[in-house]
């Protein structure tokens, strides 16, 4: 996602896109182009950190396929002309290779989110996303997609890489240098894939490394077909300042924020293990990233009456907190402060009634009014708690920035016309308790394969 980041010392970060512009939180990495002022350092020390050629300008790091240091326009030629077709099965047989490698257990065990990412990768679930795109027109590849992702959520460069590269683009993916160890374990399975796949997937795909430098983003932007940034909102803003090709076109993902909502007559009735099993799924949609991911709910609405809101409140906050102890997710002490800091603030503001803290990991706060709810990042595990008489009230709380409604106790019709009331002013997705991190090649509203390709018009 390309981001700013806020220090570490910061009380509350932005939002994070699958963490975006965040606070560094725990064993999540600082995000990528964190902005240093001009006026920091000296251009010779510029010029030192990121390596320049002797002629040609800074050096881009080629991490896949692994490889020296290049100047960018080097980096532009070895990707060369696409030979590449939409749904190419060379490019099928190397994602869905890297997807069963994903998926071995010992490495699922470690890293949980490669696990996702491999069933993702699924030949089943690549040839589902092909045969969606079926249709009167011929599809064809976009051409050269320059990829910003975010630092602080090592799987999000594959996903959009994936669909990009299974539509038959060359792609050229930026990844931070600050990237973390998830990032390192990723870019060694698809090395290893690469050992057996075509030629023409180290041909036609690079994944580099630079620091920051406004060269280098500057010629890739303008070199490239499709500009896809995944970023705050501040970061999109940056790296809009570098024009694109008169034909080309960005695709962005800003600052996101998202929310929970649960009938409580629902969770009251359900049995007592469907009720673990659905705080099991909300601890996931949380504390993997913590609760920094833009799918990631940080207020969780309750719909019914007081009585009933109050228990099942109550109820689903003594599941969640022996979740979170039975898993073992902590916080430091650093981040314990910020939390009580963040929610006092709260308190001190009138927007929160009472606050609630359950050891250092949990955190609950209760809204004097469902209007007041934060989209701000609080700290990990700190939620905001609030009553509705109805799902329709949600209509006039949602904003634009509102990605991802995490839901339990409605049925199908409810949501359609909830989303209908929506009317585009919110709300992207609407997925079941568990689901917040699930990726989908429809994201933020965006069929990301339709984007990822042409559309050419065939008349006989």
């Amino acid at each position: 996602m390309t981001d700013a980041h806020t220090p570490r010392s910061a009380a509350s970060p932005h939002d994070a896109h699958t963490s975006k512009d965040a606070r560094t939180p725990r064993n999540v990495v600082a995000p990528q182009d964190a902005r240093i002022p001009h006026n920091a350092r000296s251009p010779q020390d510029t010029r030192a950190q990121q390596g320049h050629a002797a002629e040609g300008g800074p050096l881009v790091e080629v991490l896949f396929p692994a490889g020296a240091a290049v100047p960018v326009e080097e980096l532009l030629k070895q990707v060369g002309e696409s030979r590449l077709q939409v749904g190419d099965e060379r490019v099928k047989e190397f994602l869905a290779a890297f997807g069963r490698r994903l998926l071995r257990p010992a490495l699922a065990r470690r890293h949980p989110e490669l696990g996702s990412l491999g069933f993702f990768l699924r030949p089943a679930e690549l040839a589902r996303t092909l045969a969606e795109l079926a249709g009167e027109h011929v599809r064809v590849p976009r051409g050269l997609i320059f990829h910003l992702p975010p630092a602080n959520v090592d799987t999000v460069f594959v996903y959009s890489w994936a669909l990009s590269a299974l539509m038959g683009n060359r792609n050229v993916v930026r990844l931070s240098p600050r990237s973390g160890a998830v990032a390192q374990v990723i870019l060694e399975t698809l090395h290893e894939t690469l050992a057996t796949a075509d030629p023409v997937i180290a041909a036609t795909q690079r994944i580099v490394s630079y620091h920051r430098s406004d060269e280098v983003t500057a010629a890739l932007s303008a070199a490239c077909d499709l500009r896809v940034v995944w970023g705050g909102d501040h970061s999109v803003r940056e790296i809009r300042r570098h024009p694109l090709a008169p034909h080309a076109r960005d695709l962005t993902f800003p600052d996101r924020s998202s929310f929970a909502v649960v009938r409580a007559a629902a969770w009251l009735c359900a049995p007592r293990a469907a009720r673990v099993s659905i705080a099991e799924g909300f601890v996931n949609d949380t504390y993997w990233f913590d609760q920094a991911a833009c799918s990631s709910p940080r207020t969780v609405f309750w719909v019914g009456a007081e009585d009933d809101c109050e228990a099942a409140r109550a109820d689903f906050t003594g599941h969640v907190s022996r979740v979170v102890t039975v898993r073992g997710w902590g916080v430091d002490a650093a981040m314990a402060v910020e939390k009580r800091v963040s929610t006092y603030g709260l308190a001190a503001d009138g927007v929160a009634e009472s606050v609630e803290f359950h050891g250092n990991a949990l955190a609950c706060v209760r809204l004097a009014a469902a209007a007041a709810a934060p989209r701000r990042w609080l700290g990990a595990g700190t939620f905001a708690h609030a009553r509705l008489e109805s799902l329709a009230e949600l209509v006039a709380l949602v904003e634009r920035r509102d990605q991802t409604m995490t839901h339990f106790g409605f049925g199908r019709g409810e949501l359609e016309e909830l989303a209908r009331g929506l009317a585009g002013r919110g709300v992207d997705r609407m997925v079941p308790v568990g689901g917040a991190l699930s990726f989908h090649r429809v994201w933020d509203g965006v069929d990301l394969p339709a984007e990822f390709t042409r559309l050419v018009t065939v008349v006989a």
